[in-house]
């Protein structure tokens, strides 16, 4: 128990750091530094990268739609009023971006374009830790986009924020802009299902 306490205490530490850090460097770049905007974009990057990489069908459209999302919050960065709430509005935006990206395609297929959809697996894994090197592998992204055809939208959204892209509880609430317990709810039953598919549960565990 004392261990258990001591890790939460170190992890609370590391993340009232990382706040402070974000705070200091969203100050700096609002008064025009542009070194500390280039530091906030690469302290986001792989995150905001890998989230869209999930949920497009190519490498070079999540790279746009990654880019995307900077020119963004570089435009939008001096209406944001808690620099605490930076990740998980950056998330929203993304998610915003991938949304209109698919509404576009489904546009666009409607009156006949037939462009190709493929997973590009060519993604260098080496920049991200566990277990995302097993998330960017190609058989589990396979299976985890048919299992995540079984989810309901929320379940969906709710189980790959939280687990692709290990964001807290409480910032998923800020991107998803649901209540907490509605979240939990969402995020309970997504994890039943993926518990209950045995292949896909091994994959993650790499066995």
């Amino acid at each position: 128990m004392r261990l258990s306490k001591s890790k939460t205490k170190e992890r609370r530490s590391k993340l009232s750091d990382n706040d402070n850090k974000i705070k200091h460097l969203v100050e700096q770049a609002l008064s025009g530094n542009k070194t500390s905007l280039e530091h906030l974009m690469d302290h986001f990057y792989n995150d905001i990268f890998r989230m869209v990489y999930y949920r497009l069908p190519t490498r070079m459209d999540a790279e746009d739609l990654t880019q995307e999302v900077f020119m963004q919050m570089i435009k939008s960065l001096p209406n944001l009023k808690d620099s605490s709430l930076l990740r998980p509005w950056l998330f929203r935006i993304a998610l915003n971006r991938v949304r209109d990206f698919h509404r576009k395609k489904s546009i666009l297929s409607f009156f006949g374009s037939t462009a190709e959809k493929e997973i590009d697996a060519s993604v260098n894994t080496d920049s991200y830790s566990d277990p995302s090197k097993n998330i960017m592998d190609k058989e589990f992204r396979v299976q985890l986009r048919k299992f995540s055809e079984n989810l309901s939208r929320w379940e969906r959204e709710v189980f790959t924020l939280r687990f692709l892209n290990q964001l807290e509880i409480r910032e998923i609430v800020q991107i998803v802009q649901k209540n907490e317990n509605t979240v939990k709810t969402h995020l309970y039953r997504a994890l039943k299902k993926f518990r209950g598919n045995s292949e896909l549960y091994s994959l993650l565990l790499g066995e």
